[in-house]
């Protein structure tokens, strides 16, 4: 279980799932490493993968990533098919995994993909252990952030 710090280089990331910290309450973050095939690290490299509608399944002990789409480059090899979105696994330690099973399956947490990004030349997926929020948490985060904003503006106008 590695936490991830806010600042991170922008360089580094390749997809961030914004939705996810709208829709939901991130309590724990765990960083998994995907099962690629050798098309979809080119589609990566270049920048051509969505997480915005993907989520997280655990099945059989194993974490699978189902509905991320990555965009197969024209260059692709033609006797490979390029299926743009496979279930793809996610490769945890099994303390990790059996962990987030317990959690999820008793109580009643989400695993909500957050953002991909490479780490030392991986390719490596954030995953949030999320409770959903109701619409006035939504209401009240809308709320705080336009105050942030204001209270910038204020600041920036008396300086």
């Amino acid at each position: 279980m590695s936490q991830k710090d806010e600042t991170a280089d922008p360089a580094r990331l390749i997809a961030v799932n914004r939705r996810a910290r709208h829709d939901y309450h991130i309590e724990d973050r765990y960083e998994a490493g995907l099962a690629l095939q050798g098309w979809e690290v080119k589609s990566l490299r270049a920048g051509r993968a969505q997480i915005t509608e993907a989520y997280v399944t655990l099945k059989n002990g194993e974490a699978f990533l189902i509905g991320a789409h990555f965009t197969p480059l024209k260059q692709t090899c033609t006797h490979e098919i390029a299926d743009a979105t496979r279930t793809r696994k996610l490769l945890l330690q099994q303390r990790e995994l059996s962990s987030l099973i317990g959690k999820v399956e008793r109580a009643g947490y989400t695993l909500v993909p957050l953002d991909l990004h490479w780490t030392r030349g991986r390719a490596k997926l954030e995953v949030g252990l999320a409770k959903g929020k109701k619409q006035h948490d939504k209401r009240a985060d809308i709320k705080e952030r336009d105050w942030q904003r204001q209270k910038e503006r204020i600041m920036r106008h008396d300086a």
